[in-house]
């Protein structure tokens, strides 16, 4: 009897995932517990283990293709490869060629399929096979572009109708080129085929979480009044301090002594004077959280990031050190779990380590407010006896939702943050 692989559970408000990479076959043979798939969510991927072992019989939900959790991925059957012996062959149809014999014109496009195996299993201009049901991820470009799935030529195991072959027949692979013009602007920029690339340019679907970064951050552009506040940081000290106690941190905790976990002390010793920085909207209420967990962005090459600090005014400096150290490590490997990423109270992100110098960062919803750190560049200053000395500065910015945080709560928040990081002194009296 054949086993479901489904979709597991995938953390807080994670409904949706995209298929990524099948790290197994058709007819191989798998242990428990080993990794079969790997899923792309809006916030990390994960890899769906074998529930027992077996081999594989059956894979229905193809690379690329948008599922939802508790849908089946594919079957696995019992044994060590009896069962699938002639479905890895079935894949071998470089022996179709002889239906070459038949129309040629039709039988050359198969060769440039060898990659794709299931697909080939599917003869070219085949219409779709209904009795089966339509993927979540196709029956959501079907209905949304009105489009007829009987008529669309299938590529798919069966006959099964793909994303692919949609996005194909809307771009003009079975129907008049004028068509597709007309559909792309009904289905939006999300979900429709968009433009042609051009002879010089390359196009590549967006992966979820790209997607994802672009919804949340247009959502916190069109919901919150947002507004930037800046001011700047003269680390003069703050730097003697780090360069006085380094080796030594690095020795007795066995991590390197950054700036963050000054900055993330500055930023608890300020929100816990100005509440409403932690605070968020619900409804006509206000959250006000007695915890601080604060986020800190990391870029991955997948994209931002933002694992969650919990609990952070009740770390050390060594603490925070290494939570973060382990998150930046992990992060670009994908491995954050979704516990990790959520429940995030304040944001800091650090645009400085890649040379910026001033910018304005969008807030993380729900939260109210993100604090934006820059690149420390030495420029002169006046100082207080009127003379002109070369000074280690850095700009900040206060990004806030104005709709719960005034002007005034925002500028003092900054303040705090600035007198705790110029005179390190205060973060260890808290004054």
């Amino acid at each position: 009897m054949a086993t479901e692989i489904k979709v597991p559970a995938l953390g807080e408000s994670v409904t949706e995932a995209t298929v990524a990479k099948w790290f197994k076959q058709v007819g191989d043979s798998v242990n428990a517990d080993e990794p079969l798939v790997e899923l792309e969510t809006d916030k990390v991927t994960v890899e769906v283990p074998a529930p027992s072992a077996g081999t594989i019989q059956e894979i229905t939900a193809e690379e690329g293709s948008d599922v939802e959790v508790g849908s089946i991925l594919g079957l696995l059957g019992e044994g060590a490869g009896a069962a699938p012996a002639p479905k890895k062959e079935e894949p071998k149809k470089e022996e179709a060629p002889k239906a070459e014999e038949k129309p040629e014109p039709k039988a050359q496009p198969e060769p440039a399929k060898p990659a794709q195996p299931q697909e080939s299993q599917a003869p070219a201009g085949q219409k779709a096979n209904l009795d089966y049901p339509l993927a979540p991820a196709v029956r959501k470009l079907v209905d949304e572009n009105n489009l007829d799935p009987a008529q669309i030529p299938a590529s798919g195991k069966d006959g099964r109708l793909t994303k692919a072959d949609v996005v194909n027949y809307m771009q003009g692979g079975a129907k008049p080129a004028a068509a597709p013009a007309a559909a792309a602007p009904a289905s939006g920029m999300p979900s429709g085929p968009g433009r042609e690339a051009g002879p010089n340019e390359e196009k590549v679907k967006m992966s979820r979480l790209r997607r994802r970064i672009a919804e949340r951050l247009k959502e916190a552009q069109n919901t919150a009044a947002m507004l930037t506040t800046f001011n700047e940081v003269d680390m003069t000290n703050l730097m003697a301090l780090r360069n006085q106690y380094k080796d030594k941190f690095e020795k007795k905790h066995g991590v390197k002594l950054g700036f963050m976990s000054f900055f993330a002390k500055a930023c608890i010793q300020a929100l816990q004077e100005i509440p409403a920085v932690n605070a968020e909207i619900s409804g006509d209420s206000i959250i006000y959280k007695n915890h601080y967990d604060i986020g800190i962005a990391v870029g991955t090459p997948q994209g931002l990031v933002v694992p969650v600090v919990k609990d952070c005014d009740q770390m050390g400096f060594a603490g925070i050190e290494k939570t973060i150290g382990d998150f930046g490590k992990r992060a670009r490997d994908g491995k954050l779990s979704m516990d990790e990423m959520s429940g995030g109270t304040f944001t800091i992100s650090n645009g400085g380590v890649y040379g910026s110098l001033m910018s304005m960062p969008i807030i993380n919803p729900p939260q109210s407010a993100i604090l934006g750190m820059h690149k420390t560049q030495m420029r002169p200053m006046v100082m207080p006896d009127g003379s002109i000395e070369a000074r280690p500065m850095m700009y900040l910015a206060l990004s806030y939702d104005h709709r719960i945080i005034d002007g005034k709560e925002a500028v003092t928040f900054l303040v705090r943050v600035k007198e705790c990081l110029e005179d390190p002194a205060r973060l260890l009296f808290d004054v």
